[in-house]
């Protein structure tokens, strides 16, 4: 049973920067594409970014320019880094790992979530 866990989440003030890290257990997690999604309280959840297991990268309007999502293979983790964050980011973020190299399909592979507060 693949696990996929996040970490990096906490609270920061508008304008500032957090980088969440997404790794999997039992899995060569470099091969697979990796999503960052996120939630915010009564809203759908909603891509981020993505990074197929050849390095290509895909965001989000409301992210792009501001978010890089970036592989570490030494750690087998897939990495978000968010600069100039704003309140409307606030979110529980989470991570999916896909079912191939370029595809997510029904993939059920995420993680628990972490939670991320852009706050004066």
């Amino acid at each position: 049973q693949v696990q996929v866990m996040e970490s990096g989440g906490g609270l920061v003030q508008p304008g500032g920067s957090l980088r969440l890290s997404c790794a999997a257990s039992r899995s060569a997690f470099t091969i697979y594409v990796v999503g960052w999604y996120r939630q915010a309280p009564g809203n759908q959840r909603d891509f981020i970014a993505s990074i197929t297991g050849r390095g290509i990268t895909n965001y989000a309007d409301s992210v792009a320019g501001r978010f890089t999502i970036s592989r570490d293979n030494a750690k087998n983790t897939v990495d978000l880094q968010m600069n100039n964050l704003k309140p409307e980011d606030t979110a529980v973020y989470y991570c999916r790992r896909g079912v191939s190299s370029d595809l997510f399909g029904s993939s059920n592979y995420w993680g628990q979530g972490t939670q991320v507060t852009v706050s004066s």
